[in-house]
């Protein structure tokens, strides 16, 4: 329970993040973030690999680059269901996913299984 809250957290930081890199993302306010994060989760949860089911056969052709697609639509429809949450335009939704994704993993890299803040220790070479 504590490392999906943790992520949920982390969700809501990517995504204002996300909508300061972003032109065409808006986030209204940290409720907005929180709720956005909460919609995107359920709708990656369920939504997301029906529509990536659907749309196999060009996702193959395009060796999953219109996965981005899906995840923009992803986006989107979130913000369509968030009041506070925009996003404006088929560019900013891709872009936005993309961003997103990026931010959702380096963050997530520091959070284990468990839900625990893990630090990652980097050896110096040539010491």
């Amino acid at each position: 329970m504590r490392g999906l809250i943790l992520r949920w957290v982390l969700t809501a930081f990517a995504l204002w993040l996300t909508s300061q890199l972003i032109p065409g993302i808006h986030v209204g306010g940290p409720g907005a973030a929180f709720f956005a994060a909460l919609v995107l989760g359920v709708l990656n949860a369920f939504l997301r690999p029906l529509v990536l089911f659907l749309t196999l056969p060009i996702n193959l052709v395009t060796l999953g680059l219109f996965t981005l697609i899906v995840n923009g639509f992803i986006l989107w429809l979130t913000s369509e269901v968030v009041v506070g949450f925009q996003v404006h335009g088929f560019w900013s939704a891709v872009g936005g996913a993309l961003m997103l994704s990026l931010i959702s993993f380096a963050l997530n890299l520091f959070v284990s299984d468990s839900g625990r803040i893990q630090y990652i220790y980097v050896e110096r070479i040539g010491q």
